[in-house]
This record gives C-alpha cells, sequence and structure tokens, in this order.
C-alpha cells in the first residue's frame, strides 16, 4: 500500500506541474507529459536523498518533500492562460491510440509480466529477451537498497557503479516500501511501456501531417524488422539448416515457423548466426524495449523531450516553460539512459545549427541548451566518464556490425542497411525528393545521430550502437511515414491501391510480427526453488554488506536475489562495461581447485563467505576440501555456504 501510494503521489504531482507549466498543450499531450514527468521525478528525487542518507523508506519519504516543493514551484511559475480543455482534436487523437498505442500498451505489459520473474511451480521463468540482461539489472536493485550513492558495483566490489543506474534503483524505492522484487520491477516497467507507445504514437501526430501518417510512423517504428523474413522462407520446400548451422532454413514450410518461434535468437529481425545472414536490425519492442530497462527508461524520458524541443520549433513557440522543462528533462537522462542523452544531444545540435544558419532568435535555445548542460554535467563527469574512460570505449569502427572486428564488410553498404531496415528506409529516401523543409530538418537531426554512431563505438559492445540508431529512426520514420500516405493519395485513380498497401505491409512489417510472435511464447526458467530457497537464507541470516566468493555465471542467486556483494561477476557485462575481470576470476579458479593452497583468496577479496553449487563445481569446487577449512552455515539442496573466519 505504502508504495502505490507513494507512486501515486509522484504521477499527481507529474500531472499537476505540466498543467500548471504548459495549460496550452491539448489534454492528450498534457497528460501524457505529466505521467512521464511524474516517473522522471521517481527516478531522481529519491536518488538525490539518497546522496546524503542511505536507500531506505525514510529516504522515499523525504524525497516526497522536495516534490511538494517542485509542485508549489510549478504553481508559483504558472501562466494567467486558462488550460486547454477536451476538444475534438482531442477525441480524433485518443480514438488514434486506442486503435494502435492501446494494443501494443497491453502487449507491452503482458511481456513484462511473463518476462520478469514469473512464478511456475515454486520456480522464477523469464523470456528469451530477458534471459541475459535481467540478473544484473536485478542485481542492481537489489543491492542498492540500504546503501547510499554513489554506490559500487555488487558484482565488482570496489568499482564506482558507473552504470546508468536509475531505472533499477527505481526498483529500489519501492523494494523499499515493501514491494516484492517482482512487483518492484515488472510495475514500474509495465506503466514506462504504457507511456513509451502512446508517447511516440503522440509525438507523431504532432509531427507528421496527418493521423494516418503518424499511425504508419508509429507501426514502422514498433514493428521494424525489414527483409530477414524472405531468408526464412527462401526455398521453403528444403531442408537446408540444421541446429547453429543455416538454423534459419532448418526444416520445411511450416516447420521454418516453427524454429523461428521455438529456437533460441532465430527470428529473422535479430539472429543469433550474425555472420551467417547479417540479420541485426532488432525488433525494438522484442529486443530493446522488454529487456533493457535502461532502453525502456530512456526512451520514457527522450520521447517527451523530443515533442517539447519539435513542437517548439515547428510553431516556432518561445514559451520559457516549455523549453526549460526540456531541459531538465534533457538533464537527468545520463543516468536514465546515457545512449539516449546522446542521441538527444546530438539532434539538439544538428536543430541549433540549422536555427542559427537561418537567424532565427536563439534565446529558447540557449534556455534548453544551458539548462541541460548544467543538470548533465555532474553525471557526465562523475559517473558516465568515470567508466567510459575504461578501455574499450570510443574507438573508430566503420559500418557498425556489417564490419566485425574491423575485418571488413559482410554485406555491401547500402545491401546491409537496405535489407535490415526494409521498405521504410526507400521511403525516407524518396521523401528527400520533396520540397518539405520540415522533413528535412528532422532528418537533419537524424543524420546527425546515424553519422557518429555509424563511425564510432561508444562502448567495447559493437551491437551497443543501436542504442543511437533507433533514436535516429524514431526521427527518419515521420517522413517516411509522411511520404507513404503521399504516395498513397497520388495513387486513387489505380485501381490494384488496395492491393498494392497489403503487399507492401506484408513485406515490411513480417520480420517484426515475427519477432514480437516468438518473444511472446518464449518461456525459460531462471532461478529455481533451491536457488530461491538459498537466497531466503542468506536474506535472512546474513549481513547486508557481506560478501560472497561464488562463480560467475549470469545467473546467480546470491547477487541477483539478495542483494549481496559476490567478489566477480561475469564478462558477460562487466567485459563490456569497460571493466577487466582476469585477475579475480583466475584466483577464485585457483582457490576452488586448490583450497588449502590459496586459502587467503576470500580474505584478500574481503568475503565473508564461499557458496559451493553447480557453477562452483565446474571451477573445481571440492565440498571436502573447503570443509576442512571453514564452517558449514547451509548445506541443503545442492548448495553449501561456507563462513570465512574473521581475520
Amino acid at each position: 500500500m505504502n508504495g502505490a501510494i507513494f507512486l501515486t503521489l509522484y504521477l499527481l504531482a507529474g500531472l499537476w506541474t505540466v498543467r500548471c507549466l504548459l495549460p496550452r498543450q491539448r489534454v492528450i499531450a498534457r497528460i501524457w507529459l505529466g505521467l512521464s514527468l511524474g516517473v522522471f521525478l521517481i527516478m531522481w528525487l529519491p536518488a538525490l536523498v539518497a546522496f546524503l542518507r542511505p536507500y531506505d523508506a525514510a529516504a522515499q519519504w523525504l524525497s516526497v518533500a522536495a516534490l511538494a516543493a517542485l509542485s508549489g514551484a510549478a504553481f508559483l511559475l504558472k501562466p494567467s492562460a486558462q488550460p486547454e480543455r477536451f476538444s475534438d482534436e482531442d477525441r480524433k487523437d485518443l480514438r488514434l491510440l486506442l486503435l494502435f498505442a492501446l494494443p501494443m500498451c497491453l502487449l507491452g505489459m503482458y511481456l513484462q509480466y511473463t518476462h520478469v520473474l514469473r512464478p511456475v511451480d515454486g520456480a522464477l521463468h523469464v523470456g528469451q529477451a530477458t534471459y541475459g540482461d535481467l540478473p544484473l539489472h536485478l542485481a542492481i536493485a537489489t543491492s542498492l537498497e540500504g546503501k547510499a550513492l554513489p554506490a559500487v558495483y555488487s558484482i565488482l566490489p570496489g568499482t564506482r557503479l558507473g552504470y546508468p543506474f536509475l531505472a533499477d534503483s527505481l526498483a529500489t524505492s519501492f523494494l523499499a516500501l515493501g514491494w516484492s522484487l517482482r512487483d518492484a520491477m515488472v510495475i514500474p516497467a509495465a506503466l514506462m511501456m504504457a507511456l513509451v507507445f502512446p508517447g511516440y504514437l503522440i509525438l507523431a501526430r504532432r509531427a507528421c501531417a496527418s493521423r494516418h501518417a503518424a499511425a504508419l510512423a508509429f507501426l514502422f517504428v514498433f514493428l521494424n524488422g525489414g527483409f530477414g523474413f524472405l531468408y526464412a522462407f527462401d526455398m521453403a520446400g528444403v531442408d537446408l539448416g540444421a541446429l547453429g548451422q543455416n538454423q534459419l532454413q532448418q526444416g520445411t514450410w511450416l516447420g521454418r515457423v516453427a524454429n523461428i518461434l521455438n529456437g533460441w535468437y532465430q527470428t529473422p529481425a535479430n539472429h543469433a548466426e550474425f555472420s551467417t545472414y547479417n540479420l541485426r536490425w532488432s525488433n525494438i519492442v522484442a529486443d530493446m524495449l522488454v529487456p533493457q530497462r535502461t532502453f525502456l527508461a530512456g526512451w520514457m524520458v527522450l520521447l517527451p523531450c523530443l515533442y517539447l524541443v519539435m513542437g517548439g520549433m515547428k510553431s516556432e513557440d518561445r514559451d520559457t516553460r516549455r523549453w526549460a522543462l526540456a531541459g531538465v528533462m534533457a538533464g537527468g537522462l545520463p543516468l536514465v539512459h546515457t545512449h539516449s542523452f546522446l542521441a538527444l544531444a546530438i539532434c539538439s545540435a544538428a536543430w541549433f545549427i540549422h536555427t542559427l544558419i537561418r537567424k532565427k532568435r536563439l534565446s529558447h535555445w540557449l534556455l534548453y541548451g544551458v539548462t541541460a548542460f548544467l543538470l548533465a554535467l555532474p553525471q557526465v563527469v562523475f559517473f558516465t566518464f568515470r567508466q567510459s574512460g575504461q578501455e574499450g570505449f570510443l574507438r573508430f569502427h566503420f559500418n557498425w556490425v556489417n564490419n566485425l572486428g574491423g575485418a571488413g564488410l559482410q554485406d555491401g553498404y547500402l545491401w546491409f542497411y537496405l535489407k535490415n531496415v526494409g521498405l521504410p528506409l526507400l521511403l525516407v529516401i524518396f521523401s528527400l525528393f520533396e520540397r518539405n523543409p520540415w522533413h528535412k530538418r528532422l532528418l537533419l537531426g537524424a543524420l546527425f545521430i546515424f553519422i557518429p554512431a555509424e563511425m564510432v563505438l561508444f562502448q567495447p559492445n559493437a551491437y551497443d550502437n543501436n542504442k543511437l540508431f533507433y533514436a535516429a529512426w524514431a526521427l527518419a520514420a515521420i517522413p517516411a511515414a509522411d511520404y507513404a500516405v503521399l504516395s498513397w493519395n497520388r495513387l486513387k485513380a489505380v485501381h490494384a491501391r488496395p492491393l498494392m498497401a497489403v503487399l507492401a505491409a506484408g513485406v515490411m512489417f513480417t520480420t517484426g510480427t515475427l519477432a514480437i510472435a516468438r518473444e511472446a511464447v518464449s518461456d525459460y526458467p531462471m532461478f529455481s526453488r533451491e536457488d530461491l530457497a538459498l537466497a531466503d537464507f542468506v536474506k535472512e541470516n546474513t549481513p547486508r554488506d557481506s560478501r560472497f566468493v561464488t562463480g560467475f555465471q549470469h545467473i546467480n542467486p546470491i547477487s541477483s536475489l539478495t542483494g549481496r556483494e559476490i567478489v566477480v561477476g561475469p564478462d558477460l557485462w562487466l567485459y563490456y562495461h569497460g571493466f577487466d575481470t582476469e585477475e579475480r576470476q583466475s584466483a577464485l579458479r585457483a582457490f576452488f581447485q586448490s583450497p588449502e593452497a590459496y586459502a587467503d583468496v576470500p580474505i584478500r577479496y574481503g568475503a565473508d563467505y564461499i557458496l559451493l553449487g553447480h557453477e562452483e563445481r565446474m571451477l573445481g569446487g571440492n565440498k571436502e576440501a573447503l570443509d576442512r577449512l571453514f564452517d558449514v552455515v547451509y548445506d541443503e539442496n545442492g548448495y553449501t555456504l561456507f563462513r570465512v573466519p574473521e581475520g
């Protein structure tokens, strides 16, 4: 109940603040902006309090005082204009949202429900998309409870947490207020899903020439996928593949569909055999919004910023409240999602330069830019730069994942993007031939994002640049959709026009639909009953600041479910965050293989307990050898927990 009241207060405060500051916004946009602001504030204000005291229930309620102060300031700053009332235009937009955004919201909520710690026969299940990264988000969320900021990586103690953590600390807030771990992860993510889908449609409605174009841009973004489905159904009557080898063409006819729906990353949008088909344009719903909580939170903030800035550009609106609010939300993005902040900064710079060249007034741009810069600077300096200064960040690399390891292009340059993005990419190109200054301004912003994403890697994992490409695509999809509707209207005299539209929709959306369908039916166990029993014992019988020697597998009940520190986690995350784990991992391997010879290792790394389970036995762990050195405190269900003597 406390968590529900807490969330409601923030959402109401967001609605109130936007109503005060932006009364001339249409009602539907105002509601969306207000709810988005409420979630933005619930990520930031408790975190600011946690720089002064531990991240506990008291910190959450103290943040409400800051929330009240901001709400009061909004009231004092409100203009004299009366808020816009619900209009016929709002009614038409509401129908559009119900037709397109609502089904995607329900889908997104369903996927959060099924993909995040779903109870099944005493175990916890997840989906394909969340199998890889969810344990990291769980580890961050559970480890922050009761800790002050800045925090350390619980899976690499002694290292400051520079990863954008606010999407996970949001779950920590609800954990501190008594919610279960599942509810604390699922409910905020489902709420953000319910803001991102209508948010993009509202943005597209503001930027597109018509509602039909806005709906089409929405589909271009969320059903993205390209021509990959053609590979899956080429020569469908012949079995051309096998498990792990040309698997997308394994089986015949409906067997190909079964392979997509049941195989591990066998969708034609994001295929596991990267060098075989080079299909890398992951569906944004299945592979980004559902599993990558920072991306989801980033877009929840990015879209309102784009709406405020693009709306100001389109109408030449210099309302300082609009631009200041955009600056505040943009300035808070680095610790929500660094890539979204970078994309917004780049496209904003492009639009600022365009305004400068046209010799228009710049005061509103300066207010927006200076506000965002001042708020973002401490985050970037003390968190982002500390981590991105590690080896492997910021290096030149041409043509994204089409040039793996810099070994040369696998596909022809243009063909790589055409087969991955599909027909909408051609619509973007065709739109350039129309004399539409607004489209060119949007595409300028998209181009400014695309070029650095195409030329520079901003992290060790080249694939992660897609977080920039998707922001560029969110902008480019608008002129593409406008051009598609324009072409449709010009073909009125063509009797085959409906058939052409059906075929085009099939080509554009089949791949993305298959990717989402696969995710909807995927189901994998993550934590067993035995894992949960161990985690319960650890939470009830060990101090919160205790540290454990464990294996370095990515599914680890100690780090993910209890919030306790482990000596070192998996390279699956730490390598791509720029950290070298070789020394710690080598020391733990040596310890498990010869506990007597390396008995100092747990003490050297400040460990209080040693876990022996399946993964530790795979590293050479031997119960008899550990028994001779350490006291057993837990020995059930295949897990043995030893206490490290003090000193």
